[in-house]
Formats: structure tokens, sequence, C-alpha cells
């Protein structure tokens, strides 16, 4: 009898909940949703590669906050500016998607915010990898090797995301073209004046007060920032275990 009870009071609260918010129209957040047709294992594929877009925003934010290194955040804002550039190409041209879907998508199709995000994303670490890194020392075939890996990676989720933007009914051929086309020239156009005009001001920047507060740093000349990090993290902890070892009370 209680259980029944206690069922019988969450239906009215539930109920109580509908009747005061009737007048409310509940909108999902568009921007992390993604249909698929059901029992579509393509589809759902496409659907979850969609999403990576958001998961290297958060790999950005993660390496903000984690490293704040200058170049890092140069390229974050260069994502940002791109996704404005996209907002003001798709209030000027005014064209809709190929398929509507209700409430859930009310902006324009072009040019395809996914498809001109990973392009941008992938021809921007395309540059890092062709002209920032040539200069590491290390020419082992491990290190080639990686960096073919990294390069043709991004290649690769650049191609699968466009295509599933156009098999998902998002997007037309031709939007996902023309994004392809914007990301690729806003990446090679933000890369020059990142490598050409604000390195060069790198040095200048961390050495403002506000940037020793925020811990913000240039590895511009570091070759490898990974095995830099390593050995001094390393030397550091054996020098520290030498110290306490030097005080502890001789027996």
């Amino acid at each position: 009898m209680s259980k029944l009870f206690e069922n019988k009071m969450d239906n009215d609260q539930v109920n109580d909940f509908m009747h005061k918010n009737g007048d409310i129209e509940w909108q999902p957040l568009a921007l992390t949703l993604v249909e698929y047709p059901r029992g579509d294992l393509i589809g759902k594929f496409f659907a979850f590669i969609s999403l990576s877009p958001f998961g290297i925003g958060a790999g950005f934010v993660t390496l903000i906050l984690f490293r704040r290194d200058l170049h890092t955040i140069a390229f974050f804002c260069g994502t940002l500016l791109n996704e404005a550039v996209n907002a003001t190409l798709k209030h000027i041209i005014c064209e809709s998607r190929p398929m509507t879907r209700g409430n859930l998508y009310n902006e324009y199709g072009m040019p395809s915010s996914h498809a001109q995000f990973i392009w941008f994303f992938s021809v921007y670490v395309f540059y890092f990898v062709l002209i920032r890194l040539h200069h590491i020392n290390n020419n082992s075939i491990i290190s080639a090797l990686w960096r073919v890996i990294i390069v043709s990676g991004c290649i690769c989720l650049a191609g699968l995301v466009s295509i599933g933007r156009v098999y998902l009914h998002y997007h037309t051929t031709s939007q996902v073209v023309v994004g392809a086309i914007v990301g690729i020239m806003f990446a090679t156009i933000w890369f020059a004046l990142v490598h050409r005009v604000f390195t060069p001001l790198f040095p200048q920047i961390v050495a403002l007060k506000i940037s020793e507060m925020l811990m913000i740093r240039d590895t511009t000349l570091i070759p490898n920032v990974l095995w830099f990090e390593y050995t001094t993290s390393r030397q550091e902890a054996r020098a520290r275990g030498r110290k306490l070892a030097a005080l502890k009370p001789t027996q």
C-alpha cells in the first residue's frame, strides 16, 4: 500500500508540474543533437563522428588550462574566429538545409559549420607539422611515422565528418564543399598570421605581469615539449629526493 501511495504521489507531482508549465515550449539543445535513421549502423557511425568537433573543443580547453601555451591559445582563437566567419556567411547567403527537422535547426546550411571547423583544424595541424616541426633534430623513422599518422588521421576525420553531414541530410554536397574550402582558406591565413606575426611577439607577451600571474608560457623554441617536460620533471624529482635523503637523520 505504501508503494502504491508513493507512486500516486509521484504521478500527482508530475501532473502538477506539467500543468504549471503547460505554456512553456521546451527546446532541445540542437548543438549536440544528431539524428540518424533507426537501425542504420552507418548513419549511427556518422552521427558519432559528427560529435568530434565538440571533442576537439574540449581538448582545446583542457590543453589551455593545463599547458597555458601561447600557440595553443592562438590556435583556439583561430577556431573561434572561424566559427564567427561561418555564422556571418550563413546569414549573408541564407541558404536553407536540405531537410527540415522542426524547430531543431532553424539556422541556415550554407556553408556547413562542421565541415568548415574540421577542415580548418586539420589543415592547421598539417601546416604545424609540416612547417613548425621540421626543425626537430629527431629524424628517426618512428618520429616521421608519427607525423604521417597525425596528419593522415586529421585528414581522414575531416573527410568522414564531411561525408556524414551529407549522408545524414544536414547539408547538401555544395554546402559541405564550400564549408571545407572556407575552412582551408582561413586555416592558411590564420597559420600565416600566427607563424609570421604573432609568434615573434610571444616573448614580449609572456614577459607581461598578467602572463606571469596566469602562468602563460611560450614553448615555440623547444623542439620536443613532451620530452622536455618529462626530463625536467624527472630531474626535479631526483633533486628533491636527494634533498629529502640528506635531511633524514643518520642512524
